[in-house]
Order: structure tokens, then C-alpha cells, then sequence
């Protein structure tokens, strides 16, 4: 089973709207055997939280499950169990590679870098643009394109 590991600052607002929404579009396509999704974060301040209230609220407004989701934050293991690990903004992929082992740095990417028109768009971070729609919108967006992706068996 192939693994997928998105990554933001503090994992309560860009990555676990990413990672409930991905969830929800492996289960409509009955890709759950083959796909796993997780998030994480790159620092350590939210560790434990619930989503951000306003994503939890864009998510429930779209009859979306979070569920069990739970800030962390990444690991070294990481690196290793999952086949990609897709960070919201080129900062977080940034600090993806700065913790990576160097034989892992091929796994880490751009969340929009698979839609195009966009490869190198952030998603911004909604906590402090306020804006949670636009954010939905490109994570729509980006895990369809993700999804797409791995469904033609790429890695």
C-alpha cells in the first residue's frame, strides 16, 4: 500500500483539511486498500490539537470527515514509511528537505506541483489569511491532481 503524508507548519489547518479530503475521495473511489493518508506538521506547537475550528468548519460545510485527525508532527520514520511526502507551501518543503535523509529527498513535493497552470503555487496558510475557502478550493484541486497521479500507478 502506497503512502501519502502531507505537511504544513502546525497541521491544524492546510494539512488535515488535505488529509480529510483526500480520505474522502479514496473511499468514494474505493481506493482505500491501496492509498493511506496521513498529515503532519513541521513544528511542534500544535502537537495534539484538533483542526482549526475554521477548517473543521469549511470541512463540515462540505460534509467532510476529520475524524481522528490530530496534529503531529513529522518524524525521522517518516521519511522512510511514506512514498511521498507533499508539503502546502515551498517552506514546508524546504524544511521537509532540511529534515530528510538525502536518500529521501525525491519523495518530498509541492502539494500544487501536479496541477496544471499551478506546480509552483502555495496554498496559503489560512490561519493567518482568515480566508478557509480559497484554501479548500486549491486543496480540492490538488489532492484531485494527486489522487489522478498515483491512480496511474505513479509512485
Amino acid at each position: 500500500m502506497r503512502k501519502v503524508l502531507f505537511v504544513c507548519l502546525g497541521n491544524i489547518c492546510r494539512s488535515p483539511m488535505a488529509e480529510a479530503i483526500f480520505r474522502e475521495k479514496l473511499k468514494a473511489g474505493n481506493l482505500e486498500g491501496q492509498l493511506a493518508v496521513a498529515s503532519a506538521a513541521t513544528s511542534h506547537w500544535e502537537v495534539g490539537s484538533s483542526p482549526h475550528r475554521g477548517t473543521q468548519k469549511i470541512l463540515k460545510e462540505h460534509g467532510i470527515s476529520f475524524s481522528g485527525i490530530t496534529a503531529t508532527q513529522i518524524q525521522t520514520q517518516d521519511f522512510a514509511e511514506y512514498h511521498l511526502l507533499i508539503g502546502m507551501d515551498a517552506q514546508n518543503v524546504e524544511d521537509l528537505k532540511q529534515l530528510s535523509p538525502t536518500e529521501t529527498e525525491e519523495k518530498i513535493h509541492l502539494f500544487m506541483e501536479r496541477v496544471p497552470g499551478k506546480e509552483t503555487v502555495d496554498v496559503p496558510d489560512p490561519y493567518y489569511t482568515g480566508d478557509f475557502e480559497e484554501t479548500y478550493r486549491l486543496v480540492d484541486q490538488g489532492t484531485d491532481a494527486w489522487l489522478r497521479y498515483l491512480s496511474e500507478g505513479k509512485k
